[in-house]
């Protein structure tokens, strides 16, 4: 079995997919995104897959191998964002190929059901308490938000209030048996997340995300020694070599994209070194049907996994939602709170190719907002 042909497409609301062919007809898919650099991926992807054709798809490690080291330049958002979505259809390939789902392939299932987590309260939070009550009625267990929107370096006593006020309703609707995670998008300055930290903690969040900005990794150290509250970090980071130093500096949740950090390959060789150090895996996914089904795979099998993001409704999703581009969206029908395991081969998807072209035909062009402070300044977004 041979590969044939690569071809990639850009579909609503910001997402990339990529196609696998043989030439004995098995397809697989994947999804290599940068949301926002959707268009700079793609090219990625074709210049990469010139390595791919006319190749075996079931080499799945030396394909990796030759993906992201067989440049001599490596590395970084893109072109592991590309590798990703390559991985994802390779391992999708294998799985009809051997007639089972990716998971049995990695070792087998650990668990039976992944617990999953909903957004609330979009990039400015507003409206909490209905959106919160929304998903409790809707059965998870739990649910994520924005800390804050724009962020001054420093917060005032007043933006720390306000932060810590969204949480406390937050929690006040979910009580104390189910979960809030908060994320800070990388919005504070150590000094900041220090102080916002301290005022979180009697809340007990599931997990504080992003709490700094990935380059300030060094800096976690401190940061963590310094609070109970669990902190998370890794959409941003792309690889175990990445990762070792803020394991080592004491976060407890890794949180690698399966469409960035180098695919289903990659993101099983992070979790393995998260465990080493006692942190759990919770992979970083507001993205489409196809990232989501990887991390699926990936969390069914893994000891250390401790809950999957997911975007169903996500105040990203405009033209398109999660259920969009499938045949079958039983996959992602979501039970108390929780993703159940089936025996699908593959990711365990069933993708809408008609639906997938047809979009592509429209494409789109999303980028994530640019912001300023009130002085004219750049905002982290």
């Amino acid at each position: 079995m041979k590969i044939v042909r690569v071809e990639t497409f850009l579909v609503p609301p910001r997402w990339l997919f990529c196609r696998i062919e043989t030439d004995e007809g098995v397809v697989g898919w994947g999804e290599p995104v940068v949301e926002g650099r959707a268009e700079v991926v793609r090219a990625a992807v074709d210049v990469l897959a010139e390595q791919l054709i006319g190749q075996d798809p079931l080499r799945i490690q030396d394909h990796w191998q030759v993906l992201t080291k067989g440049g001599f330049y490596r590395g970084g958002p893109v072109l592991s964002s590309a590798v990703a979505g390559l991985d994802h259809a390779l391992w999708d390939i294998a799985g009809k190929v051997y007639g089972a789902p990716v998971h049995a392939l990695l070792g087998g299932a650990v668990r039976d059901k992944v617990r999953v987590y909903a957004w609330i309260g979009g990039d400015e939070p507003s409206r909490l308490t209905e959106q919160v009550t929304a998903q409790v009625e809707a059965g998870f267990t739990a649910v994520k938000m924005n800390g804050a929107g724009r962020t001054d370096p420093i917060p005032s006593a007043a933006a720390t209030a306000a932060a810590v006020a969204r949480v406390a309703a937050v929690r006040e609707v979910l009580g104390p048996d189910r979960d809030v995670a908060v994320d800070f998008h990388g919005r504070f300055t150590p000094a900041g997340a220090r102080r916002v930290l301290h005022e979180l903690a009697p809340l007990h969040p599931l997990f504080v995300e992003e709490p700094l900005l990935p380059e300030l990794g060094h800096l976690l150290g401190p940061l963590a020694a310094g609070t109970s509250v669990p902190l998370a970090t890794g959409e941003r980071l792309y690889g175990r070599a990445e990762f070792l130093p803020v394991l080592s500096a004491g976060i407890a949740v890794a949180q690698p994209d399966l469409s960035h950090a180098g695919g289903i390959t990659e993101v099983t060789r992070i979790a393995a070194l998260a465990d080493t150090f006692g942190a759990q895996l919770a992979p970083h996914c507001p993205l489409g049907p196809i990232s989501l089904a990887a991390s699926l795979q990936v969390a069914f099998c893994t000891p250390n996994f401790l809950i999957q993001e997911q975007s169903l409704g996500i105040h990203y999703n405009k033209e398109a939602d999660l259920l969009s581009y499938l045949v079958d969206t039983e996959p992602f029908r979501f039970v108390d709170g929780h993703a159940h395991r089936t025996t699908l081969p593959g990711l365990g998807i069933d993708v809408d190719e008609a639906a997938v072209r047809a979009a592509d035909r429209s494409g789109h062009a999303w980028r994530n907002p640019v912001w300023r402070h009130a002085d004219g300044s750049f905002a982290e977004w």
